[in-house]
């Protein structure tokens, strides 16, 4: 019995960390773990946008920084700017130190918020990515209204996620709830005004992973469709 209310107890710290990482040994691990496994997510998020020079992307969840030096990159007119949220204390202070050059340039604004109460102003947004972040949300349909809110219309939203790996992770409960299965997260986007919804397999450097795609509709048109590859 003690050691299984160990484990529980173990499983539930890790939980937490991987939800908002926290400067401590775990969370340190954890950030070393984001940049080995999230690289290929992150990238291919960053390319699936279709980001232009002059557009304002947003980062939902930025962890350490990685999917934001990609993005970076594409924004080469003046005109384009990146933000990025995140919750996590410790996850901004890793990427403000990794960005601070862009960040004083005024290339790049980081915030430390919650995804459903974000300092930004309406339709102010191109394009919208991130990864491996949504289950943790407290609420998916007040995170996907907020991302609505804060998104011009027509624009697109991509996450990427490894759905075999969260799949493993949900059955030791180290991620707990419904959250993570991705038909509940698409519901909640059809629900605040996404349309075109949908979500494909990827693969890329062995890696097959699920890219769930969104566009931005601010009014009902009649005889829209949304993707024909759903859950």
């Amino acid at each position: 019995m003690l050691l299984l209310w160990r484990l529980k107890m173990v499983i539930e710290k890790i939980s937490k960390q991987l939800g908002q990482p926290t400067k401590s040994l775990l969370g340190w691990m954890v950030k070393r773990s984001l940049i080995k496994n999230n690289r290929i997510l992150e990238e291919n998020a960053v390319k699936l946008c279709a980001i232009q020079p002059t557009d304002t992307v947003l980062e939902l969840g930025f962890g350490p920084g990685v999917g934001l030096e990609a993005a970076a990159q594409l924004l080469s007119s003046p005109e384009g700017k990146l933000i990025g949220v995140d919750y996590s204390e410790y996850m901004y202070k890793v990427s403000t130190q990794r960005m601070k050059h862009l960040i004083a340039s005024g290339k790049v604004t980081l915030h430390q918020c919650s995804v459903d109460a974000m300092p930004l102003p309406d339709s102010s947004v191109d394009k919208v990515f991130h990864c491996n972040c949504y289950y943790f949300w407290p609420d998916l349909r007040e995170g996907a209204a907020e991302i609505h809110r804060v998104m011009k219309p027509g624009g697109l939203m991509v996450t990427t996620l490894n759905l075999t790996r969260l799949s493993e992770l949900a059955s030791q409960k180290v991620i707990p709830g419904d959250n993570w299965r991705p038909e509940n997260y698409i519901d909640a986007l059809r629900a605040t005004g996404f349309i075109d919804v949908g979500m494909e397999d990827r693969k890329d450097r062995g890696l097959v992973f699920q890219v769930i795609f969104a566009t931005v509709c601010k009014w009902r048109l009649p005889g829209f469709s949304d993707r024909q590859k759903t859950p």
